[in-house]
């Protein structure tokens, strides 16, 4: 019996410590597959062009989209992806080119306290190379701006 209760707290710490592990890696497997909460393109002469220029596709997790919906704060566990593509004009459309950035907030109350409750982060084009090495300075002193929409820019379209 003892050995039994051992060998399952053993399993029990490995899969708890593999889970943490995880939860480190921020880079959202399947987004593509999650709600899409809108869409737009920042084209040459807008002033966020040479930073944010391309098509953005704006995806959200269940409890991102519970926030969305309800316009309240959105819950921990909240996952919005802005997912960043050049863009090529073919056939008189403009279309998806190479992936630029993967930008991703995360909601955690208690361990982003000094960004609002969110993580900040941003992955080079189709890797899981980390680009935001500091989220403060470089995402949320922008995001900052929208404290009231719980520092979100973009709002759901139903």
């Amino acid at each position: 019996m003892k050995k039994n209760l051992l060998f399952l707290t053993l399993i029990t710490l490995f899969l708890s410590t593999q889970a943490f592990s995880a939860e480190k890696d921020y880079y959202p497997s399947n987004y593509r597959q999650w709600q899409h909460v809108k869409s737009m393109v920042i084209q040459e002469g807008h002033p966020l062009f040479d930073a944010f220029g391309g098509i953005h596709h704006i995806y959200a997790n269940k409890k991102a989209i519970r926030g969305y919906k309800e316009k309240k704060n959105f819950p921990d566990g909240s996952v919005i992806v802005f997912d960043l593509l050049n863009t090529k004009l073919e056939n008189n459309a403009i279309i998806e080119d190479n992936r630029k950035v993967v930008g991703v907030m995360v909601k955690n109350s208690k361990q982003f306290k000094d960004t609002g409750g969110w993580g900040f982060f941003a992955f080079k084009g189709d890797t899981k190379e980390q680009i935001v090495k500091d989220m403060k300075a470089s995402c949320f002193e922008c995001h900052a701006s929208q404290k009231d929409a719980d520092y979100v820019f973009s709002t759901y379209r139903k």
